[in-house]
């Protein structure tokens, strides 16, 4: 669909199809937010546009998400410093709307209900939050936990999604019974080892 130097990694349709979120590297801004115009989205051979900058600032924005009537688009960034997710208004982006507190990213919107998931600062646990739409603004309400249940934490993609129809999450968890805060095994690998063995021990040394 696109051709390009930079690392382009997509992660949202718009409820129509004729448009794709992807987020793009930056030597200078890290991630920044595009879209891609598609013909023929719902084909098995789309005609791509040319991309369009959504969101480029001196910060990380990154998990771009399409609400279900596609006005709105949910995203983290690390704009506060720490990894936060905001909404703003699509097309034109424009005011935004903070919906994490103390932590949050990768959103995932509810189809059937005024509400959003993310996940929590640890990576592990999902918060919702409610929100309403009030003309063209975004109005979200305070964020609660959403499952005690942890789950194992990703660099890409979701560890969790919601169902079309609301009813059902499904997830990535732990085996039943593994801790799930057991320390990762770390393995160091020493190279040239017997050079270094010589090179501390002369030799004739104990």
């Amino acid at each position: 669909l696109t051709d390009g130097k930079q690392y382009r990694i997509p992660f949202s349709f718009t409820p129509d199809g004729k448009r794709l979120a992807f987020i793009e590297s930056s030597s200078e801004t890290r991630w920044d937010i595009w879209t891609l115009p598609l013909e023929d989205g719902d084909s098995d051979d789309p005609k791509p546009g040319q991309p369009e900058l959504f969101l480029r600032t001196r910060f990380a924005e990154y998990a771009p998400a399409f609400s279900p009537d596609g006005r709105w688009l949910a995203y983290a960034s690390d704009e506060s410093g720490t990894s936060e997710v905001y909404v703003r208004p699509f097309p034109q982006g424009g005011a935004k709307w903070q919906v994490s507190r103390g932590g949050g990213g990768r959103a995932v919107w509810s189809r059937t209900r005024p509400e959003l998931f993310f996940l929590a600062a640890n990576g592990r646990n999902i918060m919702v939050a409610p929100y309403a739409v009030k003309g063209e603004s975004f109005i979200p309400q305070t964020p609660r936990l959403w499952s005690e249940k942890r789950l194992i934490p990703v660099r890409v993609g979701w560890n969790f999604d919601l169902a079309p129809d609301g009813n059902r999450m499904v997830v990535l968890m732990p085996p039943p019974g593994e801790e799930q805060d057991k320390p990762q095994t770390r393995l160091t690998f020493l190279l040239n080892f017997f050079d270094e063995l010589r090179r501390r021990v002369p030799a004739g040394g104990k």
